[in-house]
């Protein structure tokens, strides 16, 4: 796990990961449902998608789009098991413990906080 400061430096310098903005319909149901609620979601969707040791659709399992969460995954390179190692440096091959789920948690609001800021 990386420091955040650090992370959203080395991940600004990225053209891929900068390109993932949220469009409009994720503006309007991260402001109506609330911020807290789509943490809630993404806690659900780090258990549900990453957790595992194993993945046999790693690198596939989350969407571009279609949520506030996906697109921060992505722009935060928390989306898969190769990213996570790559870029927090979180091993593959064995299940994410409770402290790096909440870790991949704060990483996604981080992000969604700037760009709830920005807009």
């Amino acid at each position: 796990m990386r420091d955040l400061d650090d992370l959203f430096a080395t991940l600004s310098k990225s053209t891929f990961r900068t390109g993932f903005k949220l469009n409009s319909k994720d503006m309007a149901y991260l402001q109506q449902k609330g911020l807290s609620t789509v943490l809630d979601h993404a806690e659900d969707f780090i258990q549900s998608r990453l957790a595992a040791a194993i993945i046999e659709n790693d690198g596939k399992q989350t969407p571009m789009r279609g949520h506030p969460v996906f697109v921060a995954q992505h722009a935060t390179a928390c989306c898969c098991r190769g990213c996570l190692q790559k870029w927090h440096h979180i091993p593959q091959g064995r299940a994410l413990t409770l402290a790096e789920q909440a870790y991949i948690v704060v990483v996604l609001e981080k992000w969604l906080r700037e760009k709830v800021n920005e807009a």
